[in-house]
């Protein structure tokens, strides 16, 4: 039997940027926001959905990051940031935090977890992770963190965001 020979690259897309997130799009996600301090001891945190497990033992989690990103260098010199789950009811919180120039903090409840990453109140679920490892893939660079502790709010329903809008779960 004759294997075929793997190619050496992949062959260029034959689709837009648009029509890839688009595409993208249509896979239902959590949506999360991350934090963590600034060097200068400030809370700084953006609003993500590229968030997934990686493994239990270690205990793993991923998230990415865009490299133009103005956040780029507090995240990849800090210690520790916390990825924070969003409830089902704070959706006006995930839009606070994906605005640029605001003070994204403003009004936001929070305490400081390990490192001082803000874990927000409210929220679904908490991630506090170890700044483990990352790496830089296309335009954007991955975040692997040992997760130090974990909380999730009984009862809670979390925010999801599918086509480019936010809906609440509801089970089937």
């Amino acid at each position: 039997m004759h294997s075929p020979l793997k190619p050496s690259q992949a062959v260029p897309p034959n689709f837009s940027q648009t029509e890839f997130r688009t595409a993208l799009g249509m896979f239902a996600t959590g949506v999360t926001i991350v934090t963590a301090l600034s060097p200068e001891g400030q809370p700084i945190g953006l609003t993500a959905n590229s968030f997934n497990s990686v493994s239990l033992a270690p205990p793993l989690v991923l998230w990415s990051l865009a490299r133009s990103a103005g956040s780029m260098a507090a995240f990849s010199t800090g210690s520790h940031y916390a990825i924070n789950i969003l409830s089902a009811d704070q959706q006006d919180l995930a839009k606070q935090f994906a605005a640029r120039g605001d003070d994204r903090f403003a009004g936001v409840q929070f305490t400081p977890g390990a490192g001082g990453a803000p874990l927000l109140h409210g929220a679904a679920a908490t991630f506090e992770c170890f700044n483990r490892s990352r790496y830089e893939e296309g335009d954007h660079v991955i975040f692997v963190g040992e997760v130090e502790r974990c909380a999730a709010r009984a009862g809670a329903s979390p925010l999801l965001f599918h086509g480019g809008r936010f809906y609440a779960e509801h089970p089937l």
